[in-house]
């Protein structure tokens, strides 16, 4: 049997075709997300905005190549951001743009505080934010609220995330949504399982413009028409309700949930274990899994990106002085540069922290202790690749401190893990664990299409679905 995972990624969107008799990946079909229509003057002001339209092509567009070299499926599962808002009218459209999950307009000022701020100071009482209900800047729940102090919601519009707007254009229906995807609105409570209306009325929201919560992996329609015909696809071949990205990265990693820790480097980064309880404290969060339980999740605002900053500050140098066109990929020198440089820079630290952490935004990197041995690009890359790690060893410090310890095998996900074998290196020293690292690549593509399987009753769940994760080391 087949299934086909859908993810709605920010760099990329891709498809993939799964094979689960066998545990190994058909196809993959990705293509790049050019979709961003954000103006140069609201990038500077930290704006984060898309084509959602443009990004349903997309989808059908991959979807339609996969189809092609992997032949028929049995279901599809859709993940993607799962931070992020969409405003959907009544007939299901979108309205205006995808504000996506790096937008920084919640740090905007509002009365002596900024939006962030003033979420919390409204909340404090209730005590909702230590139920899973955080709000962070580029979240559905502060982009709404955002919103609402700009006087600029009104009508019959309704708040989606990105996947399950997907979903609804897949199958014909009004966006729904479930508890992955929910609890990272900073509206949801992740204890009761529910959208929190207290917090939302004293907001001066409603809960009317938020999608009804459904079981994950519940089936939310069909494919309809239109979608067939763009894809080749089956008219009403099941979809299920989306799951987070997050979630759906680890479904599509992990096959041992008690002795792993998950290290996820793309565009971002995160650190992750199975918990069955709720434990987040200030640095972490617990977000609910597919098959309850949650997730223990450190999600720091470091990762892939942060390379890429110091990729795009060495181009500029060649660009300003050695008349570079400032497009080079460079990866592959500072990696090969970075190697030759001791463990430990010579010294040379860097904590980078360029945009902030989750829970201070405006803290800022900082490159320390610089001498004339050790101010060199190769110095530079590691110490940087070493801050990614040591930044991602203090959020699972943290979750030793609740007591989520004793992991013995650390996995490996993301592009930037697997395309930098210096940085799996750095983690494995740093963790003193043994890094393994999934057979497919596109891992919450992966989960997506072990979630719409799960979803066809061929497992009786996501742990169990695991089981055919495949490992290349």
């Amino acid at each position: 049997m087949r299934y086909l995972g859908l993810d709605m990624g920010t760099t990329t969107i891709t498809a993939l075709v799964l094979d689960v008799d066998k545990g190994e990946v058909v196809t993959v079909q990705s293509v790049a997300n050019g979709c961003e229509v954000t103006l140069e003057e609201d990038k500077r002001r930290g704006r984060s905005e898309w084509d959602a339209e443009g990004m349903f092509v997309l989808a059908l567009e991959v979807m339609q190549r996969a189809v092609e070299v992997g032949g028929s499926v049995d279901g599809v599962g859709v993940t993607g951001q799962m931070h992020g808002m969409l405003l959907v009218n009544g007939a299901g459209d979108s309205v205006g743009p995808f504000v996506g999950w790096q937008d920084r307009r919640g740090m905007d000022a509002l009365e002596e505080t900024t939006v962030v701020g003033r979420m919390q100071e409204i909340a404090k009482e209730s005590g909702v934010f230590e139920r899973g209900c955080r709000p962070h800047p580029g979240y559905l729940g502060t982009t709404l609220f955002w919103l609402a102090q700009e006087g600029r919601l009104s009508g019959d519009v309704m708040a989606s995330f990105l996947p399950d707007w997907i979903v609804a254009q897949l199958t014909g229906t009004r966006p729904v949504t479930d508890a992955t995807n929910a609890a990272g609105s900073g509206l949801y409570d992740t204890v009761e399982g529910i959208w929190r209306r207290d917090l939302i009325e004293e907001l001066g929201l409603s809960v009317d413009r938020l999608p009804k919560v459904m079981t994950s992996g519940k089936q939310a329609g069909g494919l309809v028409g239109h979608v067939v015909d763009k894809t080749g696809l089956v008219e009403g071949l099941p979809v299920c309700v989306s799951c987070g990205d997050n979630q759906a990265s680890f479904a599509g990693s992990v096959g041992d949930y008690a002795n792993s820790l998950l290290v996820n480097v793309g565009t971002g980064g995160q650190v992750s274990a199975y918990v069955p309880q709720v434990s987040g404290t200030a640095e972490l969060e617990a977000r609910p899994f597919m098959d309850g339980g949650f997730l223990l999740v450190g999600a720091g605002l470091v990762g892939g990106r942060s390379y890429a900053w110091l990729r795009n500050f060495f181009r500029g140098i060649g660009q300003a002085f050695y008349g570079g066109q400032g497009d080079e990929d460079l990866y592959e020198a500072m990696n090969r540069l970075a190697a030759e440089v001791p463990k430990g820079s010579d010294g040379l630290l860097c904590e980078p922290l360029f945009t902030g952490t989750r829970r201070e935004p405006d803290r800022r990197g900082i490159w320390s202790d610089v001498g004339t041995a050790n101010f060199t690009p190769g110095h530079m890359a590691r110490a940087l690749l070493e801050g990614l790690t040591e930044q991602f060893a203090t959020l699972y410090g943290e979750m030793e401190h609740k007591g989520v310890g004793g992991r013995t095998t650390l996995v490996g996900a993301g592009n930037g893990i697997r395309k930098n074998a210096l940085l799996r290196e750095i983690l494995e020293d740093r963790f003193g664990m043994t890094m393994r690292i999934p057979a497919h690549t596109e891992e919450a593509a992966f989960g997506a299409g072990l979630m719409s399987a799960v979803s066809n009753g061929v497992f009786g769940d996501v742990k169990e679905a695991g089981r055919v994760i495949q490992y290349i080391r």
